[in-house]
């Protein structure tokens, strides 16, 4: 059994331990929520955490040069804020000078951040322009100047990447080096840069990419990303891959926003519509204290609530039309009262049938 290197890796595995015992699997994966651009902000982690809560969170992507500079620092404050009430999330950067990672970290342990995640893995091609992301796959020796830097605010230090940019054979390479680099958790993304999310996830080369941290790194903790919806898929992905540590769900979570359930509930609309209400509430309390957001951002999350029902895509229309979150109440409320009046009328013809 991997033995954590930190006190913050150590309480995540700990508190994943915590969860219904499954057949087949002696130690319980710990479950993690992805960093997704304009979505896992402070907002949509506490959302998730009142559905079904992960075992760890990441923030956003956060550009480590914009945190210190007295030009942009001002607008990170949002994208790295989260509520006393939050589980504090691990902070991911990116970038690709040593000197912002280093000046980065400082500060966001100062914000209260116990854990650091560096981006490595990122495939928009914007982020490689800069050097950073998924670019750092082809610049070995500077992602080990960064990952040194980052290790000097005294924070523990991890990576999430992808198998190869290009080349899918350069994992064997590239794992390898980024194991020997003593950090504490290892998350891969099991496709390329270029394979994007085209094709399916590489779950067939789990075990060789194990294989390499036992031999290389038995202490760094290997989470695997891609194509996983729920904790039930991850589950058997992680009985079919004894000493995988760690399972990170991304876009699952817009399936279905209980993705983390230890047991999978059919749940109704009522409870998918009050999740929305409740990220309603919070969006206007981040805006109260940050300033106004682009309403535009709050809508990719309309489909996640509003999906499975009869007239859902009715209501989707309805609801890309606003421009307020008032405007999203009401057309909610709208909804409530047609959807009982139809309930109501079905109930009726069925007793009469």
């Amino acid at each position: 059994m991997v033995q954590p290197k930190s006190a913050f890796w150590q309480n995540v595995v700990d508190v994943a331990q915590q969860h219904p015992q499954v057949d087949g699997l002696e130690k319980l994966p710990f479950f993690t929520l992805a960093p997704m651009e304009a979505v896992t902000d402070t907002v949509f982690r506490r959302v998730v955490a009142k559905a079904a809560a992960p075992d760890a969170f990441y923030t956003e992507f956060t550009n480590a040069r914009s945190i210190s500079h007295p030009k942009a620092k001002f607008t990170v404050q949002g994208r790295l804020s989260f509520d006393p009430s939050e589980q504090i999330p691990v902070a991911q950067l990116w970038g690709d000078r040593p000197i912002d990672f280093e000046l980065g970290v400082a500060d966001v342990k100062n914000r209260g951040f116990e854990a650091v995640d560096i981006n490595m893995g990122c495939p928009d091609s914007t982020v490689i322009k800069n050097g950073a992301g998924s670019g750092l796959i082809k610049e070995p020796d500077k992602a080990a100047e960064l990952i040194a830097a980052s290790k000097t605010g005294g924070l523990p230090i991890s990576v999430k990447t992808r198998l190869g940019f290009n080349k899918l054979d350069t994992f064997r390479e590239w794992i390898p080096f980024l194991l020997r680099q003593d950090i504490q958790v290892l998350t891969i993304h099991l496709r390329t840069r270029k394979e994007m999310s085209k094709v399916p996830a590489h779950f067939e080369l789990i075990d060789e990419i194990l294989q390499m941290r036992d031999e290389i790194a038995p202490d760094t903790l290997i989470q695997i990303n891609g194509d996983i919806k729920d904790r039930a898929q991850g589950l058997e992905i992680a009985k079919e891959h004894p000493g995988l540590d760690g399972i990170m769900i991304g876009r699952g979570i817009f399936e279905s926003p209980f993705a983390f359930e230890d047991t999978a509930t059919e749940h109704t609309l009522d409870d998918s519509l009050d999740l929305l209400r409740y990220q309603l509430d919070l969006h206007d309390e981040f805006e109260a204290e940050f300033g106004p957001t682009n309403f535009q951002k709050l809508k990719r999350f309309f489909k996640i609530y509003v999906r499975g029902f009869s007239y859902a895509s009715d209501l989707r229309v309805a609801l890309m039309e606003t421009k307020t979150t008032d405007e999203v109440r009401n057309i909610l409320d709208e909804f409530d009262q047609q959807w009982a009046a139809k309930q109501a009328e079905l109930a009726e013809q069925h007793q009469n049938d």
